[in-house]
């Protein structure tokens, strides 16, 4: 039973409610979800620095939920499978001939669509980043 003094159906209300519970529970477990560790401030500034940072990212997280949902993927995409899926991603670099390169993984599904529902492109599989000078 929801009880409000505020000029709310009562449909609104559990709505307003549900909406509150889904942020807590996302600063609850935000911590473990984007894997930080503790960290310890002396300054306000450096709380507020910490806490906007925490917030922003939360908005992202909720910003691409929401596009995954919206391309109709969620399902394959899940959070943890797109993080684990971009930390898949890697970039070596190869010389051959005096020429350097730069070669970039497959990317794995969850990040093949997380990246398509937010519009990003990822650069050639292979790119010549310079050429070494000759002696």
């Amino acid at each position: 039973m929801l009880r409000t003094n505020a000029s709310l159906s009562p449909l609104e209300a559990m709505l307003v409610y549900k909406q509150l519970w889904m942020v807590e529970r996302a600063f609850r477990t935000s911590k473990s979800l984007f894997e930080t560790r503790p960290i310890f401030h002396k300054l306000d500034q450096t709380i507020r620095g910490q806490v906007a940072c925490s917030f922003l990212a939360l908005i992202l997280k909720k910003e691409l939920e929401d596009r995954l949902a919206a391309a109709n993927v969620s399902t394959r995409a899940s959070w943890p499978s797109v993080l684990a899926d971009l930390d898949s991603l890697t970039e070596t670099e190869v010389q051959q001939d005096c020429k350097r390169f730069l070669l970039r993984s497959a990317p794995r599904p969850a990040a093949s669509l997380a990246l398509q529902a937010v519009g990003v492109a990822l650069p050639p599989t292979l790119r010549q980043i310079a050429a070494d000078p000759q002696p």
